[in-house]
């Protein structure tokens, strides 16, 4: 793991695309952090580009890029990657024609109806969690009672805790899993970080080698841990959940670690 910024600043000459996660690495809530601006600018002065992937999929792709125009940060569609577009390429490939459950929010369940899925809460082929700001006990039963009648299961994102402002948590798509799985003993196959899937789909997206892509976030078992295992460059930064105290709990490492994206604003050439 680099912790030397004049060796992370060689590391950096091959890297021709960041992936950036969004809470906890360029904000927190609507928080947007200072640096940030300074970050991005530079990436695209030094010609390189950048991407964001957030696992969090209460949102859809319109929402993530209207919220970034607020932030004074404008991009094009294929710069904002959503876990949920990693599931909805694995569910065409895979289950096209079946109906789906959703359990998620108003906004997930629009990204699928406008993918051209049907949803239907009666007698789905597929289920899917989500993470669900708006979950009721209702949802709970459904999708409980649908797995226990073994319908396909899956999950969206596997984040345990979602970071907010004042340095707080809500529970996330994986909490609530964790829920289900309680009542069921079934636990999903997730399509976001840390899924291999999510690799495929960036490099997809990218159209780069693994060695000239650097994935930078805060959660170790999500953002470090996707890149295990290949040659993508895995940036920690220690602005939202993760703590450096931390580190020794995990099997896997960071290749990187900084104290936020700002600290590469000046490794950049």
């Amino acid at each position: 793991m680099l912790t030397d910024l004049n060796e992370i600043k060689e590391r950096m000459k091959g890297i021709k695309a960041f992936v950036l996660d969004m809470d906890g690495t360029i904000y927190l809530g609507n928080e947007l952090f200072p640096y940030t601006h300074t970050f991005l600018d530079k990436v695209e002065e030094t010609g390189r580009k950048y991407y964001f992937f957030t696992n969090n999929s209460s949102k859809d792709l319109d929402m993530y890029i209207s919220k970034l125009s607020k932030m004074d940060i404008h991009i094009t569609e294929d710069q904002m990657m959503v876990s949920t577009d990693v599931i909805l390429e694995y569910l065409h490939g895979h289950h096209k024609g079946e109906h789906l459950y959703v359990v998620g929010t108003p906004a997930l369940l629009r990204a699928f109806e406008k993918d051209g899925w049907i949803l239907d809460d009666e007698n789905p082929d597929v289920v899917i969690l989500g993470f669900d700001t708006t979950l009721t006990y209702e949802k709970l039963e459904k999708i409980c009672t649908f797995i226990r009648h073994g319908k396909t299961y899956y999950g969206i994102n596997s984040d345990l805790n979602c970071p907010i402002e004042g340095g707080e948590f809500i529970p996330d798509c994986g909490s609530i899993a964790r829920c289900i799985e309680s009542s069921t003993g079934v636990y999903p196959e997730f399509f976001g970080k840390p899924s291999p899937r999510t690799l495929e789909y960036i490099q997809k997206v990218t159209k780069l080698e693994p060695e000239e892509i650097a994935i930078i976030g805060d959660r170790m078992y999500t953002d470090i841990a996707v890149a295990d295992g290949s040659d993508i460059v895995s940036v920690l930064v220690l602005s939202g959940e993760t703590k450096k105290e931390e580190l020794s709990n995990y099997s896997i490492q960071p290749d990187i670690m900084i104290d936020n994206i700002g600290v590469l604003s000046d490794l950049l050439d």
